[in-house]
């Protein structure tokens, strides 16, 4: 006698949870032909210059965030200033001293000294009328581009960019008209020249404190001495006395001005 009101009450009790579900189907097939419609992304920005819906302005800043370090890797003067930085440490024999987070940081600072009037003209030109709505988010790249264009090309061999559009295949093509794709590896291609060859001017006088402390060493008989040892104290009380690190960043920062 049990099971039959057992299973009546199972019965209608799936009876009315099929009843709710078809209630709530109802109502919500009704709100959405109602005009009630679901969340989407759009990609019309009406007629107003900012053409970007918000959800693609969020994925495009996102986007930019995560590709922010190689912008500033390779479109700025962060390649040149590390690179020289690094021969300097090399140079002295140290190490960790100064240690990696330092010689980064300096470098990011000197960058953004560097290029501040760049990034001003970008802000002028570019950032403030995108946000005042006078002119649209390509129009806004379009500036902010050919101002980093004529940055790189101005600090860039000519040989190197023509090594590139060269192996593009493209016909002649005034500088301010070269696309980014040719402009960026030119560019760091001539900044890594450039580094390598401020390096060699620093390691010179360091070798040749080795060289020297060494024959003294050998002529003293004092075979079993490492050189290091006495050539590294030698190489850091110069360079404090010449004070190096002013002269260092004064080379860098001038070496931009041209």
């Amino acid at each position: 006698m049990n099971r039959p009101r057992s299973t009546r009450r199972l019965s209608i009790l799936f009876l009315l949870m099929g009843g709710l579900a078809w209630g709530a189907f109802n109502v919500s097939a009704q709100t959405n032909a109602s005009g009630m419609a679901p969340f989407r992304l759009t990609l019309d920005g009406g007629s107003q210059p900012q053409d970007i819906d918000a959800g693609i302005r969020i994925l495009f800043t996102i986007t930019l965030l995560s590709l922010a370090p190689s912008f500033i890797l390779l479109t700025t003067c962060f390649t040149r200033i590390v690179i020289v930085l690094s021969f300097v440490r090399t140079a002295l024999q140290l190490q960790a001293a100064p240690a990696n987070q330092i010689v980064v940081g300096l470098a990011l600072f000197m960058t953004f000294f560097i290029m501040s009037p760049v990034w001003d003209k970008i802000n002028h030109d570019a950032i403030v009328p995108y946000r005042g709505s006078q002119i649209t988010s390509e129009e806004a790249l379009g500036r902010a581009s050919g101002h980093i264009r004529n940055f790189m090309l101005k600090q860039a061999r000519t040989k190197d960019v023509e090594l590139f559009v060269a192996l593009a295949q493209m016909p002649a093509t005034p500088p301010d008209q070269l696309p980014l794709r040719v402009v960026v590896p030119g560019f760091i291609i001539s900044e890594l020249r450039t580094a390598f060859q401020m390096g060699f001017l620093i390691l010179v006088p360091f070798i040749l404190i080795d060289v020297v402390v060494s024959t003294v060493l050998m002529s003293m008989g004092m075979m079993m001495l490492p050189p290091a040892t006495i050539a590294m104290p030698i190489k850091i009380l110069l360079f404090v006395l010449i004070d190096g690190w002013a002269l260092i960043v004064r080379s860098l920062i001038m070496s931009f001005g041209s």
